[in-house]
């Protein structure tokens, strides 16, 4: 983290503001070239590598062309969800953090299609097809990983699945993650462990990016014993705290602390989900009311050590 402040002193007034709107134009001239001239992309612009080798190194740019889909329904959704998550993503780190992410990105995901190029010749020849390239000469990683840090970097945002069920970001990075090593087991089943590996392997490499930036930015500062007890202490006496507060209900047959309940009629949040509570500011106490004895209720005065209604 030190060399990238330092990398940003000295080269950041070089970043690309808002570089996902640019991203967004070239994925849309994509889409727009795979419908008026199908079959253009593969021929002339995508990321194969044997063909770069013998002159075409146009395709180590072009290649960023290729649209997510073919559908125009499902481009207009997945490119309002590149912009809106590399948008979220710059204004967090500031657009040169965010520069270095996507392009390292891309600088990756080519590296690993040489990775795989070269480890399948020795086994299956320069005669490859292009086919298995798969998704390693494709954008697909690249978007792929800038989800993922998004996943981390904001793990509670909801994301709507199917347009109806509601799903956390930091579960979707775990099914994420869970899809990747499944798909490198799978290739290696199913591939053998040569062309399989070597499949697996450019899979890490597409999104070294990601995982440089998360092992980056983890706390691996040590934890004394003393510490941990400290902590666990801690932890627990916030518990009991809760417990003495009053707030205990039986729920379901068992007790359970709520963070609400009504001094007047006892009812918790677990009674019903609409129920708003409120902090009287005439009771002299933390007494907490439901709406519907918020306005209702007699206030609560301490007089000479009493407590009177």
């Amino acid at each position: 983290m030190k060399f990238l402040n330092r990398l940003e002193r000295k080269l950041g007034r070089y970043a690309v503001p808002n570089l996902m709107l640019y991203m967004i134009v070239l994925y849309g001239a994509g889409f727009l070239l795979s419908q008026m001239m199908p079959g253009f992309y593969q021929t002339w612009l995508d990321l194969d590598v044997y063909r770069i080798l013998h002159g075409e190194v146009w395709r180590l740019i072009t290649f960023v062309l290729q649209p997510p889909s073919n559908n125009p329904f499902w481009v207009i959704l997945e490119l309002y969800i590149y912009y809106s998550i590399g948008r979220s993503l710059e204004n967090m780190w500031g657009a040169f953090r965010f520069n270095v992410y996507y392009f390292s990105g891309l600088l990756f995901q080519i590296i690993s299609a040489f990775v795989f190029y070269g480890i399948a010749c020795l086994i299956i020849g320069q005669g490859m097809v292009y086919i298995n390239m798969e998704g390693i000469g494709s954008m697909f990683y690249v978007n792929r990983s800038m989800f993922l840090a998004y996943f981390v970097m904001i793990p509670n945002a909801t994301f709507l699945m199917f347009f109806l069920i509601p799903v956390k970001a930091k579960w979707l990075g775990i099914i994420y993650g869970a899809l990747m090593v499944y798909e490198a087991i799978w290739n290696i089943t199913n591939k053998g462990i040569i062309v399989g590996g070597a499949y697996a392997l450019a899979i890490v490499i597409s999104v070294l990016n990601f995982i440089i930036f998360f092992f980056s930015t983890r706390n691996y500062r040590r934890i004394s014993p003393s510490e941990m007890k400290r902590k666990a202490e801690f932890r627990r006496k916030m518990h009991d705290a809760k417990w003495e507060s009053g707030n205990v209900v039986e729920f379901r047959g068992r007790n359970v602390i709520t963070r609400h309940k009504c001094a007047i009629c006892g009812r918790t949040e677990l009674d019903d989900d609409s129920l708003e509570f409120r902090f009287c500011s005439k009771c002299e106490g933390n007494y907490e009311y439901c709406s519907d004895h918020l306005y209702t209720h007699e206030h609560v005065r301490r007089v000479k050590g009493n407590t009177e209604e």
